[in-house]
């Protein structure tokens, strides 16, 4: 009932504004004050041409937004009206700015493709345009892959969002880091209290720990370091004359000096920090900047909007970290445009910032953003990370109740209210599954299947690994080869899917996932997940539990009391996908890697060191022997490639028909189905 009066607003509104009546400017509750381009480079990309979008330009520069911290759309940023504000009462940020355009707009597509980025650095590259690499200065045509976005006629940005990852050594690096202040009690001292660092050690040089927050004190009596192998053994604390913080307070060393971190352990530090920045202004920036760029002619000193009159939707992607972001994004409110209209009652009427997100293995967890001392670059896994709050419920997008902990709620709950949810696509790798609990993005808080919700679809994109879109070589830290399989051809094609969503109305193909309902949704046991016994391969069924924590239950939200946390339990379900007798999942988006194998292409793998824990991020690729002598000599249950395909041409054969078939359902599209083909007939597959 409120979704359809807030639609009859907006309608009403539309209609008075055409008719230049009834409807009062937005108030400056938030928005962009100043954008300053800097620099154009036209053409960019060597002056490649794209298609019928024709060349593209590059702008770079900066840009300075305001929020009112007594908005109520503001008010929820943890620590807000502690920060300092301008003259006008106003809380300010800014960041690095760069559009990528097509020289004549006209030629465009009129969306815009805003990447929400990763720590500071550009992703969507690698995985929409298969670029070798990623830049954070594209604008060579080695830069531009196959140029896909740009095809399609795509308008890109990239602006910050995290304040925090890129101001920690080794962690971000990017250029798009967004500048916000730092809070202060109201008498104006520094904000002092606790802070987690966790530091995962995987090799034998490391001597000096980085603090995301400066020690408000050096005193090591008034901090605790302990170290551990794996996540579930108990901690052993190290003496305060073990180790020392540096003078400023910013690091800390093990003694005596020169002393080196011990490889494959995880070192826990619990210390009063303080200058807690305001990070979640973070939301703020990418829904402020989105409404700026769409709707905007200049900013308050006149000058232009680059995009003015050209933008008729917008749509963010994005890769692992920042989905999380995202996935907080929605679920807080933030696609509600602050600084839209209001009637001339004075109530804001409904307006998205965003209409359509695309998330790329963003799992079913939250980030660690809107909260005091906030460290947004951490991410679950296995075997890292596990003590911060980002595994928390809601973890679906369907409202549900948490016979845990007794909550009601979902993601799109209150966007809900003010029909103001964007479009949302979400497509996650395998290890999702084994690294971050994700089926519970799907299924309730007790293990049952969830309805599909409206305006979501959700995707498992099968037998890969957590990836950027940039294949994975070698075996790393992990005990097998990784597994180099990336997501990009199924996400090229989830995301015309998703500009068809939006733009007329035409949905994408149903949910593709595991499920409990029809057993292709396990407990990890080798038994029930039915992977197979590979000669050399280790199988424990090692993945992320479903723990609660207690994190401070006293504590105003986004403030941590209890550090390190204390895990009262796992209540939660930890499922994985089925896999056939190959070890390949059965569910999901299967692509030709998949539907018609040359190996077994999984989401988990385990470290060297320590032995048994998950590694991270990465999956593991075991190819298929030859002949059925050499699979009858070593053991291996799995069929050879010659007893698979019995010449070239079958096999080829194969991958056109799973190709053909993958693009009828919308999950590839005819380009990639091309490149896909051509690959089996380049390869020696049944020579």
């Amino acid at each position: 009932m409120i979704g359809a009066t807030a639609r009859r607003l907006w309608a009403t509104a539309l209609k008075l504004g055409a008719l230049g009546i009834g409807v009062w400017a937005a108030s400056a509750e938030a928005r962009i004050t100043r954008i300053a381009i800097t620099s154009i480079q036209s053409p960019t990309f060597d002056g490649l041409s794209f298609g019928s979008a024709g060349q593209y330009e590059r702008l770079a520069g900066r840009v300075f937004g305001e929020v009112d911290p007594e908005d109520p759309l503001n008010a929820v940023i943890t620590d807000i009206k502690l920060a300092p504000r301008n003259p006008r009462g106003m809380v300010e940020y800014s960041s690095n700015i760069l559009i990528v355009r097509p020289v004549n707009r006209d030629k465009g597509n009129h969306r815009l493709l805003f990447e929400i980025n990763n720590r500071g650095n550009i992703l969507t590259f690698g995985l929409l345009n298969d670029a070798r690499q990623n830049s954070n200065d594209p604008r060579s045509a080695a830069d531009a892959g196959n140029g896909f976005m740009m095809r399609q006629g795509y308008t890109l940005a990239w602006s910050g969002w995290d304040a925090v990852s890129g101001m920690v050594p080794g962690v971000g690096g990017g250029p798009f880091v967004l500048d916000v202040p730092v809070a202060r009690n109201p008498d104006g001292s520094d904000i002092v209290g606790p802070s987690l660092e966790e530091f995962v050690i995987d090799d034998d040089t490391t001597s000096m720990g980085r603090l995301s927050y400066p020690a408000a004190r050096l005193d090591t009596s008034e901090a605790k370091l302990t170290m551990r192998a794996g996540v579930d053994d108990e901690p052993v604390s190290l003496s305060g004359q073990d180790w020392r913080l540096s003078a400023d307070g910013t690091a800390i060393s093990l003694l005596p000096e020169g002393r080196k971190f011990a490889s494959g352990k995880l070192y826990e530090l619990v210390y009063p920090a303080t200058k807690p920045k305001v990070a979640g202004l973070g939301f703020a920036a990418v829904r402020d900047l989105a409404s700026f760029l769409r709707n905007a002619k200049a900013d308050e000193a006149g000058n232009a909007n680059p995009l003015a009159g050209d933008l008729q939707y917008v749509y963010t992607a994005c890769v692992s970290q920042p989905c999380r972001f995202m996935r907080d994004f929605v679920a807080l409110g933030f696609n509600e445009d602050a600084d839209a209209p209001k009637d001339e009652g004075g109530r804001r009427l409904p307006r998205r910032a965003i209409d359509g997100v695309l998330n790329w293995v963003g799992g079913a967890s939250g980030i660690y953003l809107n909260y005091r001392f906030a460290q947004p670059f951490r991410t679950h896994r296995q075997h890292i990370a596990r003590w911060y709050p980002e595994f928390e419920f809601p973890f679906a997008y369907q409202t549900a109740t948490d016979a845990v902990t007794g909550r009601t709620d979902g993601r799109l709950r209150l966007c809900s209210m003010t029909d103001t949810c964007p479009k949302i696509i979400e497509a996650n790798s395998d290890n999702e599954y084994w690294a971050k609990d994700g089926a519970l993005a799907h299924i309730t808080p007790q293990g049952e299947d969830l309805a599909d919700p409206r305006g979501v679809r959700t995707y498992l994109v099968a037998g890969r690994p957590h990836g950027d879109g940039i294949p994975a070589s070698g075996e790393g830290i992990c005990r097998q080869k990784r597994n180099p399989l990336t997501g990009n051809p199924a996400m090229r094609a989830l995301l015309v899917a998703l500009d068809r969503w939006v733009s007329s109305g035409t949905a994408p193909p149903p949910d593709r996932l595991p499920r409990h309902h029809d057993g292709t949704l396990v407990p990890p046991a080798q038994g029930e997940v039915g992977f197979p016994a590979i000669p050399g391969i280790i199988y424990n069924g090692r993945m992320h539990t479903g723990d609660l924590f207690d994190f401070g239950s006293q504590a105003p939200a986004g403030i941590l009391a209890t550090l390190p946390p204390k895990r009262i339990g796992s209540p939660y379900p930890a499922v994985v996908p089925k896999t056939d007798a190959d070890g390949n999942t059965l569910a999901g988006v299967r692509l030709p890697e998949i539907a018609v194998p040359v190996a077994t292409y999984t989401g988990w793998n385990l470290r060297k060191r320590p032995a048994e824990e998950g590694c991270d991020a990465a999956g593991m690729y075991i190819p298929f022997v030859r002949t059925k002598a050499e699979r009858l000599q070593t053991g291996d249950p799995r069929l050879s490639l010659e007893e698979r395909y019995p010449d070239h041409a079958a096999y080829v054969r194969a991958v056109a028909a799973a190709a053909d078939e993958l693009g009828r359902q919308g999950f590839l599209l005819e380009e990639d189905a091309l490149r896909y083909v051509r690959a089996a007939e380049e390869s020696d597959v049944g020579k």
